[in-house]
């Protein structure tokens, strides 16, 4: 059990939390959400000991070992894969260390001999001598081949580094596990088989998560930072979600039916205070308006953007024919022949773990790469809007925000163009402010302000809700649900695709395309996808 006894964080004047009071038990799983700045990432560092809280402390029950995702991507860059993931249980592995420099000696004493049996003794009953194998499952589970487990962290890609530190975090069956977004940089298959290891993990996990299909697969609980405070709530985020609203609206109807109490008592007063029959009964009103208080309703720190696309113009039925497109990078084949045809209905998801490949195919529907082989025609009625993964190339100059985006509207006013701004919650002196010294979510709110201000029919995202809260993502969703247009995009989101897409796409190993006109459920759920992945699989180790 992990718990906080009045933690409380101040940053100068501003309180990021306040005699926080909390318990964390065995047994479950709770999601940590709340508005960007709210201070998650935060907490879950004063739990770990990373930084230390202004006030309080918090309360571990004495043995447990604790176990957090580590975020330095480089840190192990010297280590080997296993032995990094071993890492994430250090009395074992600073064991394992010791006894091998023991062995190592040339003149071993009889102090060696006694030591090293001491070490062999601890090393047994912490199961050390399945310690690899227990990493290479933890490996395995999440996609990371055995042939990479004696290499060396440095020599990994950045994709498959995450993976090693979230193994590293789960190695050793930790009393207390601390995971700052888990799924982020996860394929399908990984994020999948997490969800299964959680569920069935019988410790205590406290996650922060920006995926709402993740937080309500694996959380029993919830809690919320809102208010420089932390409320905790039983059930998943749909529940939190439907239960936080509840809340509210029964406490402003309370409210309501107090202010309509304090109305009446109030003219009962104004009218009989004076009369001498009924004095009595207005004194005894009085003291009852006395006695009535209001609910304190306190606004909360989430904020929802606004979104709203808007097409120009009315998509014909031809809107996109591509035809035997192929293009090798660095020597691999991430597009193979693809061919397909887009209708005027089709909102496309292209999913799987293949992002260079879908990255690609963006970039050549956009006009920003060439294809090797293949064509593709936009219809005559098309306008695109296109969001990159990667949209560095777009901030690299020092215009304030509201500049950046009059370029690219079709109306100059400033006015005109403030509104598309407030919309994405950049209100007041926030337009002056230059686009090179944005965060990630800034950025990306800039982008769908941008897409938004064009007009377009044809939109083109590359996994947008990287960067952006819960709230941002929600409003995203909502705003591609209701779009009237063509969508093509990427996301790891589950929800984010399961709710927006009617098509299905998947770049399988090798550059082939999977294509089905389907709900992403259903897609997952389909037997001839398994099938198919299994026989490209298949392929791809032959032409190896």
């Amino acid at each position: 059990m992990i718990s906080t006894s009045n933690v409380t964080l101040r940053i100068g004047k501003k309180a990021l939390f306040e005699d926080v009071n909390i318990k964390f038990t065995e047994g479950n799983c709770y999601g940590l959400i709340g508005a960007n700045g709210a201070g998650k990432s935060t907490f879950l560092k004063i739990l770990s000991g990373q930084i230390d809280s202004t006030n309080g402390e918090v309360i571990i029950t004495p043995g447990q070992r604790l176990s957090f995702l580590q975020q330095d991507h480089f840190k192990y860059d010297e280590f080997p894969v296993l032995d990094t993931v071993i890492m994430g249980n250090k009395r074992l592995y600073d064991i394992m260390k010791e006894k091998d420099a023991i062995y190592a000696k040339e003149d071993f004493t009889d102090e060696d001999g006694i030591r090293a049996s001491e070490l062999e003794g601890e090393f047994a009953e912490m199961n050390g001598w399945e310690a690899e194998s227990d990493a290479a499952t933890l490996l395995n589970g999440l996609g990371i081949p055995t042939e990479l487990h004696y290499s060396i962290m440095g020599d990994l890609k950045g994709s498959e580094k995450v993976k090693v530190l979230l193994a590293q975090a789960l190695f050793g069956n930790p009393d207390i596990l601390l995971l700052d977004e888990p799924t982020n940089h996860l394929d399908l298959n990984a994020i999948e088989w997490l969800e299964e290891f959680l569920i069935n993990f019988e410790n205590t996990v406290i996650v922060v998560s920006h995926d709402r299909y993740f937080l309500n697969k694996v959380c029993t609980h919830i809690a919320d930072i809102d208010y420089a405070k932390i409320q905790l709530y039983a059930g998943n985020y749909d529940f939190w979600y439907e239960s936080s609203q509840l809340l509210m609206k029964q406490m402003k109807e309370a409210n309501k039916k107090k202010e309509e109490k304090i109305k009446e008592l109030q003219d009962f007063i104004s009218r009989f205070s004076a009369n001498a029959s009924k004095s009595k009964q207005a004194t005894s009103r009085k003291k009852a308006l006395e006695k009535i208080e209001l609910d304190e309703i306190k606004p909360s720190s989430r904020k929802y953007p606004y979104i709203d696309f808007r097409p120009e113009r009315e998509i014909g039925n031809d809107v996109l024919m591509v035809e035997g497109l192929s293009k090798t990078i660095d020597g691999v084949k991430v597009l193979d022949n693809i061919s397909f045809i887009i209708g005027r209905e089709d909102k496309v998801a292209f999913v799987g773990g293949n992002e260079l490949a879908k990255t690609t195919l963006f970039k050549i529907l956009a006009g920003e790469m060439e294809p090797d082989k293949g064509t593709f025609k936009w219809g005559v009625t098309t306008s695109q809007a296109y969001f990159p993964k990667d949209n560095t190339e777009e901030f690299n100059c020092d215009l304030p925000i509201v500049d950046w985006l009059t370029q690219y509207s079709p109306v100059k006013d400033v006015t005109y163009v403030r509104g598309f701004l407030g919309r994405m919650l950049f209100a007041g002196d926030d337009g002056v402010k230059k686009v090179n010294v944005l965060s990630g979510g800034e950025k990306v709110r800039c982008m769908v302000s941008k897409m938004m201000i064009s007009g377009a029919n044809v939109l083109m995202f590359d996994e947008p809700t990287d960067h952006l809260d819960m709230e941002s993502i929600t409003a995203l969703n909502n705003g591609l649900i209701k779009f009237p247009g063509v969508i093509l995009f990427s996301s790891r989101d589950h929800q984010f695709v399961q709710t927006t897409a009617n098509r299905i796409m998947e770049i399988v190993p090798g550059g082939a395309l999977i294509d089905k006109m389907t709900t992403y459920d259903e897609y997952l759920e389909s037997d001839e996808l398994a099938k198919k992945r299994q026989i490209f699989t298949v392929d791809e180790e032959d032409d190896n």
